[in-house]
């Protein structure tokens, strides 16, 4: 999560106006846009980790899981439009901020899990998202929020990517 933080601020401090504009490889959205969107996949984790202690003690989660694929259409729909008007309401520097407290968050709540608190598994929608599996613990929801920031990094098209990049 660091190393993604520090890589977020470099893309910041890096990008011009014209390549914040620019559209994205194998997205709809702008490289501001889907700059968003990667410090959203944080924000995401965040809100997922309640969810997964919940229903990992439960034993709910399957069917929670199956009703969230069932409505993977709005969800995406959301999901675009979310970091489509985030991506243009927020200035790059304050995402980056967000960025900030969300990873210093997690940092304090990962290092307050037990081993078998990080061992807990939930069902995810495996329609909503490719890093979502069909059952996750929740150190895997922890790594998620990396994975989805370095898949959507490879899509950025900013002309001189800074120097020690993902």
């Amino acid at each position: 999560m660091r190393r993604s933080q520090a890589d977020f601020h470099a893309l910041v401090a890096a990008a011009t106006p014209e390549d914040l504009r620019r559209r994205t490889d194998g997205t709809r959205w702008t490289n501001r846009q889907l700059m968003w969107h990667m410090v959203f996949g944080y924000l995401i984790v965040r809100t997922l980790l309640p969810l997964v202690h919940l229903l990992g003690r439960l034993g709910w989660s399957r069917r929670f899981a199956a009703t969230l694929n069932a409505g993977h259409r709005p969800f995406h729909l959301i999901n675009y439009a979310g970091s489509a008007g985030g991506g243009l309401l927020l200035a790059p520097r304050r995402m980056a901020a967000i960025m900030d407290a969300t990873v210093t968050a997690l940092d304090r709540r990962l290092a307050a899990e037990t081993p078998a608190s990080l061992v807990l598994t939930m069902h995810f929608p495996t329609r909503w998202d490719p890093y979502f599996r069909d059952t996750m613990t929740v150190l895997a929801v922890y790594h998620y929020g990396t994975e989805h920031y370095d898949h959507h990094h490879r899509q950025l098209t900013l002309a001189q990517p800074p120097t020690g990049a993902t």
